[in-house]
């Protein structure tokens, strides 16, 4: 995604060293695939020895002066999960962000990560409802529009379903951050490793993007 699959992390008296994103090192990565061999290695490990590695990743790395850590996380409430709130828990920590596409399936699965919350004490900050529809470029035009509105009220098709991570935001009490479409451009970013708000800033998901990390920067500014 960021066209650094090719570093590797080393260490340094305050531990691992996270591999730096881009001239200005805004971003600092750090992964499992950073410790193996060959892309293709898979990782077999049991419980404990992965728990392990999850605090280590927290507490053993060179982060630096961060303004956001940032955890991605497999759908589930494994013991993988736990080990990761329970090692941040020391820490300031924000909260959540859950993603569900909107068909039943992955709402279920999503509703069961918000349990996962509350028993954990692990605020929600919100619910995003990704690949939700796709805006036809040809059908709809194109050109930049700042407003959000807009995008939404466009001609959209919903090839999955519709709704359901912002009925799941309602029944839990929780915030719905919005919806993020199928966009051809924002997939090719990611398997590319370009910058796509720079790029792309016609995309039909960018004003959705950019709504949502508003919202959450304002949720942090409030917290703080």
């Amino acid at each position: 995604m960021l066209r650094v699959q090719d570093r590797a992390v080393h260490q340094c008296d305050s531990g691992w060293v996270p591999v730096f994103v881009g001239q200005d090192r805004a971003v600092a990565l750090m992964s499992i695939g950073f410790l193996l061999e060959r892309p293709d290695d898979a990782v077999v490990w049991r419980g404990p020895k992965k728990n392990a590695l999850i605090k280590q990743f927290v507490t053993d790395v060179a982060w630096g002066d961060l303004d956001f850590l940032i955890v991605d996380t497999p759908p589930g409430t494994s013991d993988e999960h736990i080990s990761t709130v329970e090692a941040l828990r020391p820490h300031r920590l924000l909260g959540a962000i859950l993603v569900t596409t909107p068909q039943a399936v992955s709402v279920g699965d999503v509703r069961r990560e918000l349990t996962f919350c509350k028993k954990t004490g692990l605020r929600v900050l919100g619910v995003v409802e990704n690949m939700s529809g796709f805006v036809c470029p040809h059908c709809s035009g194109s050109g930049i529009h700042d407003s959000l509105l807009f995008f939404l009220l466009q001609e959209c098709t919903n090839i999955f379903s519709k709704g359901g991570g912002e009925e799941l935001a309602k029944h839990a009490g929780v915030p719905f951050l919005g919806c993020v479409p199928l966009d051809p451009q924002l997939s090719q970013s990611l398997e590319e490793g370009r910058d796509f708000i720079q790029e792309f800033p016609k995309s039909s998901a960018f004003p959705a993007l950019a709504h949502i990390a508003q919202q959450i920067l304002d949720t942090s500014q409030q917290s703080s």
